[in-house]
Order: C-alpha cells, then sequence, then structure tokens
C-alpha cells in the first residue's frame, strides 16, 4: 500500500502513551492509535497532550494511524 492510498484526518491528542504512541480523537469523534511518522521523528517535531494534528489512516484499519502534521 503507497502513502497514496491512506486517508488523512484531522484530530487532537488526548493521551500520551510509551513508546512513541498517542491516542488521536478525531473530529468525527472516533479515536484512533497513533504513532509518529519517520519524517517527524527524524525532524525531531513534538507532539503533546492537546496538540492538533492531521492523522494518516489505512482505509483497511481505521483504529490505527501515522500522525503526519502538527499544527501550530
Amino acid at each position: 500500500m503507497s502513502k497514496d492510498d491512506l486517508v488523512q484526518l484531522e484530530g487532537k491528542v488526548v493521551s500520551v502513551g510509551k513508546g512513541g504512541t498517542f491516542t488521536v480523537e478525531l473530529e468525527s469523534g472516533h479515536q484512533v492509535l497513533a504513532k509518529l511518522a519517520g519524517k517527524m521523528r527524524r525532524a525531531r517535531i513534538r507532539v503533546v497532550l492537546g496538540d492538533e494534528v492531521r492523522v494518516a489512516v489505512s482505509p483497511y484499519d481505521p483504529s490505527h494511524g501515522l500522525i503526519v502534521y502538527r499544527k501550530r
């Protein structure tokens, strides 16, 4: 699956877990378990509780995703 196939959704970080995992509540009210994307880890972009983020979610497994963007 390529990155073009992922659906990008907006949400807010509601909890921070171990190992760089986050729980993100989407605008629709659903919650997604998300990790930081590789480019965000390399650029050392910090994501904290309450941040507005963009999550890339697979249409095959909508319960997991990648955080690809953090709003300022």
